[in-house]
């Protein structure tokens, strides 16, 4: 599989939303991420405006969670996190679907839902990635979740927050990309560390990657190009 540096950079979102990050590793977090030239920084949302100072000037975007990491906001909160996300310069939102209401099957409520925060986001021109946290659902409700997302337009349909008894796997990643549609990008989250783990999820069809330790695997990329 041939890939370039960009290629893979440009996969990973650089996560830094563990809650004991203090707010000189979050802006050191942001550095790296230009420095590495990421797809995006998802930060927690307090540190949003920061970030997007920082990573003015480049081509990494400011991304944060809406509703995270256990999706039960009211759907008026998670709009507020949307409208307050973008005044503070947020370019991809990470939003985490109601999962007790997924699980209740109740599937206008979930649709309402995402449908306020894509609204919101695609009106001031920024995306949307649509957390489903599978390791709670089965796969038809995984299928649902897909076919809403894909009626609403949404940018990309996300396995997992990172924080649940699971993250991201094939047999997941394979279902997504089958019934996601061709205008909906599929993100995996959870479990992915290193840079063979990221191929083989990139050779499933996903575009994008939430990654911790990110600055090892571009380092290893990098490492196998024999450049930087």
């Amino acid at each position: 599989m041939k890939f370039t540096y960009t290629d893979i950079a440009k996969m990973i979102d650089h996560s830094l939303l563990n809650p004991s990050l203090t707010a000189a590793e979050l802006e050191a977090g942001c550095r790296l991420g230009v420095e590495y030239d990421v797809a995006s920084v998802c930060i927690m949302p307090y540190y949003l405006g920061r970030c997007a100072e920082l990573l003015r000037g480049s081509t990494v975007k400011a991304s944060t969670t809406i509703g995270f990491p256990h999706g039960g906001h009211t759907t008026a909160i998670k709009r507020a996190e949307a409208e307050r996300a973008l005044a503070d310069g947020c370019e991809e939102l990470d939003m985490v679907v109601n999962i007790s209401q997924v699980l209740s099957g109740e599937w206008d409520y979930v649709r309402r839902d995402i449908q306020a925060v894509i609204e919101v986001a695609h009106a001031a021109g920024q995306q949307v990635k649509v957390i489903f946290e599978n390791c709670y659902l089965n796969d038809q409700q995984k299928i649902r979740l897909c076919e809403i997302c894909n009626e609403l337009r949404a940018d990309w349909v996300k396995t997992s927050t990172g924080y649940g008894t699971g993250g991201a796997t094939h047999d997941d990643l394979k279902l997504m990309r089958r019934h996601a549609a061709g205008h909906v990008q599929v993100k995996a989250a959870g479990g992915v560390r290193d840079l063979d783990a990221l191929l083989a999820v990139r050779a499933l069809g996903v575009s994008r990657c939430g990654a911790s330790r990110t600055q090892d695997i571009l380092d290893e990329c990098r490492r196998r190009l024999g450049s930087g």
